[in-house]
């Protein structure tokens, strides 16, 4: 089931890493929009600080926590510092991650292949672990990690970034089934094509005007944060607009 757009988020509270450009950015925005208060976490100082005027401007709110996702430590005291705050968070969505390089597996340089495990997988695993608890304190918790048609398809050349985009969606999968007797609904995303920089560096001789903005993405993807929609353990594809399930043995 995908929602038709009417919900509202007052009083919820919104933890969106990567949200100082591309989707990360303009899905916070979303949710601001629909009443969460959004705790917005990115490396990159100004682009939150252009976020949190664009918030507060539309009569949003915002907190604005510059981290380096390289930095496990500091994603394990997020966990702390929210609770010490609010208690417990409503939505999780771990969109967060980087391309590395599009080659020849064999031709990947260690410290490139390490780095994005760490980014991608490594710090995924670090969020999962620290806001676990707080989203089971909410009356209807919500995570979804970002992953990509490249987790299927695994096409040439795209072998690292594939594999780390894989590797979120099978914790995505485990998260949720060991979450079923609880309010915690856990979902992967697949974005698809989107007017994003990690797509011009990735593509870089596709037509830009040819693929969606990253605002009509994020639109799409927050009708799945909807309080109301219980799946859990799926795929949302946004150019199907649904949810895909996974054929799990038992």
């Amino acid at each position: 089931m995908i929602s038709d757009g009417s919900f509202r988020l007052d009083g919820k509270l919104a933890l969106v890493t990567g949200a100082s450009r591309g989707i990360g950015y303009f899905l916070s925005k979303e949710l601001a929009a629909r009443g969460a208060h959004v705790i917005a976490v990115a490396r990159t100082v100004g682009g939150l600080e252009e976020l949190d005027d664009e918030i507060t401007a539309a009569g949003g709110s915002a907190t604005l926590v510059p981290l380096d996702l390289t930095d496990m430590p500091a994603i394990d005291r997020l966990g702390g510092s929210i609770y010490e705050r609010w208690g417990k968070l409503d939505i999780l969505v771990a969109n967060a991650g980087v391309l590395g390089t599009i080659s020849p597996i064999g031709h990947v340089e260690a410290k490139v292949f390490d780095k994005l495990m760490n980014i991608n997988v490594s710090s995924v695993w670090r969020l999962i672990r620290t806001t676990d608890p707080l989203l089971k304190l909410s009356d209807a918790g919500r995570a979804l990690l970002l992953s990509s048609g490249a987790a299927h398809s695994a096409r040439a050349y795209w072998g690292p970034y594939a594999a780390s985009k894989a590797a979120v969606e099978v914790m995505g999968r485990s998260w949720a089934d060991e979450a079923r007797q609880t309010k915690l609904r856990v979902n992967s995303v697949n974005p698809g094509a989107t007017r994003t920089a990690m797509r011009a560096q990735a593509v870089p001789g596709e037509d830009p005007e040819t693929l969606p903005t990253p605002a009509e993405v994020a639109a799409k993807i927050a009708l799945i944060l909807d309080p109301k929609i219980d799946d859990t353990g799926k795929l949302y594809d946004v150019r199907a607009g649904k949810l895909l399930g996974y054929n799990n043995p038992s």
